[in-house]
């Protein structure tokens, strides 16, 4: 029996930076033993299933350490199942279907945040722009989009996410992770 994950990479192929090339993160995969790797986009994300009976961290730590080997260079990943993909974007606070996947993103956090790590922030001053908690992730409605986002801005500063990986995937790709985990 194999269980379908998608793996998350943070902060690659940025400006020539970091260059994880996909076909090689595919190779990269294959040879850690998972099938039906799949990748999307240049931004490191891919798809895979496993027999393996190791959790997502474990499996996490396995990527990392076999993306250093591979690259030369650390890359902090998240890995996920696809009940909990779908989880994610099923519960999405903000309406979806009726906004263009650039107004909306999640952000996948590594371990559970609460709400207290961002009652310092002025969520009125960046209004119509907000933000919802939800399971390990971070809704963000940005009307304008993220790069021109204030609060993108502000809930990406070191304090809000010291001592945790996060990384942000647009609606459209939350909604094809959903799609690649399926099988």
């Amino acid at each position: 029996m194999t269980t379908r994950y998608a793996v998350l990479l943070r902060g690659i192929n940025v400006s020539g930076h970091r260059r994880v090339p996909m076909a090689e993160l595919r190779t990269v995969l294959t040879d850690l033993g998972h099938s039906d790797v799949r990748t999307y986009l240049q931004s490191g994300n891919a798809a895979f299933a496993t027999a393996s009976r190791a959790g997502e961290d474990e499996l996490r730590a396995e990527v990392e350490q076999a993306i250093e080997k591979h690259f030369g260079f650390r890359v902090d990943c998240l890995v996920r199942g696809a009940p909990y993909l779908r989880a994610v974007a099923d519960a999405c606070p903000f309406p979806a279907a009726e906004l263009e996947a650039k107004q909306l993103h999640v952000t996948y956090f590594s371990e559970p945040v609460g709400p207290e790590r961002f009652a310092a922030l002025d969520r009125a001053a960046f209004l119509p722009e907000d933000f919802r908690l939800g399971d390990r992730a971070l809704y963000l409605y940005a009307p304008d989009g993220l790069g021109r986002s204030g609060l993108a801005d502000a809930l990406s500063r070191p304090a809000l996410t010291k001592g945790i990986v996060a990384t942000t995937r647009n609606w459209n790709t939350v909604v094809k992770l959903v799609e690649l985990t399926r099988g």
